[in-house]
């Protein structure tokens, strides 16, 4: 008996704790998976149906602070947005005007389109410099490394909830 009533002692923390890390952000999913990126943490978050993370990626996110207002303010967009285009990017270049000209492979195997208002050209995608993750080194785009966003793509689908947290006053 003594046993069991130090169990439960040890137990009640957990079972006290009662929501998941995302749990607020369900009503927005709509009873589906869904991604949470925190912009100040550089993570990204798969979240299943009950609000629990299943898997959390590095990130990179836009150079500058806050919500993207106009393009080319190197800003990420915060928000609620949902993927509309799972769009296999191998091959694309991009010119990031570093002098260096245009880099093949700019968004890595897969550019996941997100339905930012305004923008068709934000979203989710891999990297030619993996070296950047952790970092703010982005012009708004989400970059994740090659084979997280490969890994990425197979759980999710188009209409899948991307909740972008806002960036921390700096």
């Amino acid at each position: 008996m003594k046993r069991l009533v130090v169990l439960l002692i040890c137990l009640l923390p957990l079972v006290s704790m009662g929501q998941t890390p995302f749990a607020k952000y369900l009503d927005q999913a709509k009873g589906a998976p869904f991604i949470v990126v925190d912009k100040p943490a550089l993570k990204l978050t798969l979240v299943d149906t009950k609000g629990a993370a299943i898997k959390e990626y590095g990130i990179s996110c836009a150079v500058n602070y806050g919500p993207k207002q106009k393009k080319g303010d190197h800003k990420t967009p915060e928000g609620t947005f949902k993927i509309t285009q799972l769009l296999y990017a191998k091959g694309l270049s991009h010119d990031f005007k570093d002098g260096k000209g245009p880099i093949k492979d700019a968004y890595g195997p897969w550019f996941l389109r997100l339905s930012v208002p305004g923008f068709i050209d934000i979203g989710i995608h891999g990297t030619p410099f993996p070296e950047s993750i952790g970092t703010r080194a982005t012009e708004g785009c989400i970059r994740l490394r090659n084979e997280d966003i490969v890994d990425l793509k197979e759980r999710v689908k188009v209409g899948t909830v991307v909740i972008i947290l806002p960036d921390k006053s700096k």
